[in-house]
């Protein structure tokens, strides 16, 4: 007679079965990963995944929401009770860094990897959205506070885009040798940037020479 399964089961095998869909989407990518392959790592029959699951494009849906809530969750942990705006930006900077050099199959699943097929999923849409509104509302403080000038989304995409190229040369493992340390880099570029879109009033008077 086949074994009942609890919830405890049901959720402890769900929660097995992602966790190696994570690993294998992260580095073989959609088309290299098949149902059998996922029944193999977790000892089981290959029909058993579809008792779960649909398909795998379902699977890959749930892990990426899953990445996308864990990494908000990190962000969200870095500016939690700060409000000095420039700290929140560095905080929120960081935190991003940390985030994706300790959990890189997270990373490569939220921004290096989509489903074949556009689906609709409620928890996808809203952890995404969510993760995309703390990477870019730190312009839209600064600008509120007169730090920054100029087009705060613009400048929001431009920060994101420097940070995930940071990033994205780490994972890959081509900062290396004589290559900067990866945060390192992201403060010097975030600075450069911050600089640069600074209004005329807040950037620090030059010292007159005699």
């Amino acid at each position: 007679m086949p074994k009942i399964l609890s919830p405890e089961d049901i959720a402890e095998f769900r929660d097995a079965l992602c966790k190696a869909a994570t690993e294998r989407f992260a580095r073989h990518g959609y088309e290299g990963v098949t149902m059998r392959q996922l029944a193999e790592d977790l000892g089981c029959s290959p029909k058993t995944p579809y008792r779960y699951f649909d398909n795998k494009a379902e699977i890959l849906v749930i892990v990426r929401a899953s990445a996308f809530g864990r990494f908000a969750d990190a962000l969200e942990r870095a500016i939690d009770g700060e409000t000095d705006v420039l700290v929140r930006s560095r905080k929120l900077g960081i935190a991003y860094v940390d985030f994706a050099l300790a959990r890189p199959d997270d990373y490569r699943l939220m921004f290096d990897l989509r489903e074949p097929v556009e689906l609709e999923h409620a928890e996808l849409a809203r952890e995404s959205a969510r993760a995309r509104r703390f990477i870019t509302q730190s312009s839209e403080e600064l600008k509120r506070a007169g730090v920054i000038d100029g087009d705060a989304r613009l400048t929001g995409y431009g920060m994101w885009a420097a940070i995930h190229g940071i990033v994205m040369l780490a994972l890959a493992g081509l900062m290396r040798g004589d290559a900067p340390d990866a945060r390192a880099l992201h403060r010097h570029v975030a600075g450069a940037i911050l600089r640069g879109t600074q209004p005329a009033a807040f950037a620090p008077r030059r010292r007159e020479t005699e």
